[in-house]
């Protein structure tokens, strides 16, 4: 492990403190519910406001109501919104070697004292990652202690929370480009008219990994540049960057997406693991395993998979692509491996759009509200609608294929 610089010293603090683990885990995970924190629906403590140079606005994971979903939409919501007015939009998929290993303690610790937290907590921090050791153990041998100046476990209650203060300024240097993250994988957006600044971009990222003990592989990052599928003129793009690959299609936390907007390869990959599942659900069966059983089986993973994240790539599907979604579900009725009152993947879809919009635009700490336009204030007493924000001009197909004007625009005539 890399020998670590002096981390910041204890804050004195006059309370008698008990230093137990489950204690602050809450405070690990209320770090901001909307870029500012917190708010008064979540029971737990959090940080009523990051300082300047950390911001969480851009981050997906691990936040109160961060997911898949919301990361997808928010990425793709970006991309339509600056397709309505640009040829084209670059998206980098950044890729960080072994990043919640590489996370040095002291550099964390630094940024956690830059939080409005309260010192005996910021102390537990302190007292938590130092003097950590390692030894290993096999048949019998141990090695010596070796001394960790860095690393933070995935799957702990601290180390999730604790990444996302790393990651927390980690900016785009250039006025228009924008970042989204979930957990360590980051992607960076940039417009046409930005195009030459991406080894600015780039190397900006580079001086950060560098500084948090990180390393950009640029070997499994790749550049993806998107256009609308309704263009029909060939688009003049920027020159391939040195080391990153240019792809025509990319898997986006568990979605591909193609550069024309195009969901067709998710669809097909969907579709065929599902007949995968349901191969297997028929040995099963041969075996002597009861339909009920089987339809449990079939709607948790079958079921589940054809509506993952759905909300952010739904909107982008064709009339064909739906039907072979739809398809799933009619065969596995037939063959009796799916419930006969299995509601179909529309309606699914259906149901999720309408509990995820009604969570953004009610809970004002929601990770996407910062995409709702403003509230619309008339002295006309009309039909009501199921939300009070302002609709913008009609958008062309590509931006109504986003999740956000899909659901602004929902049973508006």
């Amino acid at each position: 492990m890399e020998n670590s610089s002096n981390p910041p010293n204890p804050q004195s603090c006059h309370t008698q403190i008990s230093y137990r683990f489950p204690s602050y885990i809450g405070y690990t995970y209320s770090f901001s519910a909307n870029g500012e924190a917190g708010g008064p629906s979540l029971p737990l403590p959090c940080v009523p406001q990051p300082p300047h140079n950390l911001s969480f606005a851009d981050q997906f994971g691990f936040r109160p109501t961060g997911s898949t979903s919301a990361a997808l939409i928010y990425l793709l919501h970006n991309i339509t919104d600056l397709l309505s007015s640009n040829p084209f939009v670059i998206v980098i998929a950044l890729d960080f070697s072994k990043a919640f290993d590489r996370v040095r303690h002291s550099s964390l610790l630094q940024k956690i004292s830059d939080l409005a937290i309260p010192d005996h907590v910021y102390n537990w921090f302190v007292d938590y990652f130092s003097d950590r050791s390692h030894s290993t153990t096999y048949r019998g041998h141990s090695s010596q202690l070796l001394k960790i100046s860095a690393s933070i476990i995935q799957g702990s209650g601290v180390g999730p929370a604790a990444y996302v203060v790393t990651a927390g300024d980690l900016q785009a240097v250039t006025a228009g480009n924008r970042i989204c993250k979930y957990a360590d994988d980051t992607y960076l957006i940039i417009p046409p008219d930005n195009s030459n600044t991406r080894l600015v971009e780039l190397s900006n990222i580079d001086i950060w990994a560098q500084a948090n003990n990180m390393t950009l592989n640029r070997s499994k990052s790749v550049e993806i540049i998107f256009t609308s599928h309704k263009r029909r003129r060939q688009v003049d793009q920027p020159p391939p960057l040195p080391d990153i690959a240019r792809v025509s299609s990319i898997k986006i936390l568990g979605v591909t997406i193609s550069n024309r907007l195009s969901v067709n390869e998710h669809v097909q990959n969907v579709v065929m693991s599902c007949a995968q599942t349901v191969h297997a659900l028929r040995t099963l069966r041969n075996h002597g395993v009861m339909d009920t059983t089987l339809q449990i089986v079939f709607k948790s993973v079958a079921v589940a998979k054809l509506v993952y994240a759905a909300s952010a790539w739904y909107g982008f599907c064709t009339a064909a692509d739906r039907d072979r979604l739809e398809a799933v579900i009619r065969r596995g009725i037939r063959s009796g491996l799916c419930s006969t009152d299995q509601l179909s993947v529309r309606e699914l879809i259906h149901d999720a759009d309408d509990s995820l919009f009604s969570q953004l635009i009610h809970n004002e700490n929601h990770v996407l509200h910062q995409l709702l336009p403003e509230r619309r204030n008339t002295g006309y007493d009309l039909r009501s609608r199921h939300h009070d924000r302002s609709l913008t001009h009609k958008p062309n197909t590509t931006v109504e294929s986003d999740f956000i004007i899909r659901m602004l625009f929902r049973d508006s005539y």
